[in-house]
């Protein structure tokens, strides 16, 4: 088959990937492998080949936003049929025993296993996965809109809930790609004003074309004072910037993985008065589950940008260099 692997982690202009011929992987006991049909380009896989996350195998294949149809069943498989339509998603695997797992924070958990990190992803023709960890899709998706939903949908929503905003209250939103859009509609699908703040003109006019109070730059002052606020954005010098243009009581969640380091915090402008910073890491299997079922009854507008497969470094280099409005999404197989 046809993957793509991280082959030597470095800036994008450098060509980290490369497109290679592998075996098909095989399904274990309790395990699916899914014909990939579409596969979502996340900051995530971004920061694998850049080499601002280690990789934790060599080689491996990135992508962790993966639809496709169920191809071949592992022994003892059967909660998908051949030809279902499933997601794979970032948490592969938790070990269901650690004191995290066992009080329901699987996303806490101390040995989990993270697809296109530890295992190989959806930058290929095929992947296999523990069925207890795929996902069923809504029907009203398509493939290149359903891949986003897979870790910008459920990162987003899980970073909303951290931020605890209320209906009615004041959202700011750091940066505004994949995530960010998903997440912003979320919030007022529920009722909160949302603010943008972003460096790219495009994602400022999609932002206030999806329905945003405002949207400026990255480092504006929000028209009025925030309840809460997500940053999206890999850019630690946002943090006291957000926590700036919170009132009191507000919560700030920083939403990803990787974050350039954060300058020194003033307690009496940036914490004092019961702000909270908080972040967010992975998901659980029920965050992903709340997140489809809102995204079906909300009507979410996904917007993508499909590349070839043939193309899928340059999809990352477009990410890298903010090319992408909403969300990239690789087209495998068609």
């Amino acid at each position: 088959m046809r993957a793509w692997v991280v082959d030597a982690p470095g800036p994008m202009k450098g060509k980290p990937l490369k497109l290679v011929e592998r075996d098909p992987p095989l399904p274990a006991a309790g395990e699916v492998r899914v014909r990939v049909n579409v596969c979502g380009v996340c900051r995530t896989d971004l920061h694998l080949a850049e080499g601002d996350l280690a990789a934790r195998r060599p080689r491996v294949v990135p992508g962790h936003e993966i639809v496709g149809r169920v191809d071949m069943l592992g022994g003892g498989a059967s909660r998908f049929q051949v030809g279902d339509r499933v997601g794979i998603a970032w948490l592969r695997r938790t070990c269901g025993v650690c004191r995290f797992c066992q009080r329901g924070d699987e996303n806490l958990c101390l040995q989990p296993r993270f697809t296109g990190w530890d295992d190989d992803g959806g930058y290929a023709d095929s992947a296999v996965v523990d069925e207890r960890y795929a996902y069923s899709l809504p029907d009203g998706f398509d493939d290149e809109t359903a891949a986003p939903l897979l870790c910008a949908g459920i990162i987003g929503y899980r970073a909303l809930r951290r931020s605890e905003v209320r209906p009615g209250g004041r959202l700011g939103v750091y940066g505004f790609g994949a995530s960010a859009h998903i997440a912003a509609q979320i919030a007022m699908w529920e009722g909160a004003i949302v603010h943008v703040f972003t460096r790219s003109p495009d994602a400022q006019r999609l932002a206030l074309d999806l329905g945003a109070a405002s949207a400026g730059g990255a480092s504006d002052l929000p028209p009025e004072p925030l309840d809460a606020a997500i940053l999206f954005a890999p850019v630690g010098d946002l943090v006291p910037i957000a926590l700036g243009a919170l009132d009191r009581g507000g919560t700030l969640a920083v939403a990803g993985i990787h974050l350039t380091d954060v300058p020194p915090l003033s307690y009496e402008r940036h914490l004092f008065e019961e702000r909270t910073l908080t972040s967010v890491t992975a998901n659980t299997r029920r965050d992903g589950v709340a997140l489809l079922d809102i995204a079906a009854r909300a009507g979410l507008r996904v917007v993508t940008t499909t590349y070839p497969f043939e193309e899928a470094d340059r999809a990352l280099g477009d990410l890298a260099a903010d090319h992408v409005n909403g969300a990239a999404v690789i087209r495998v197989h068609f």
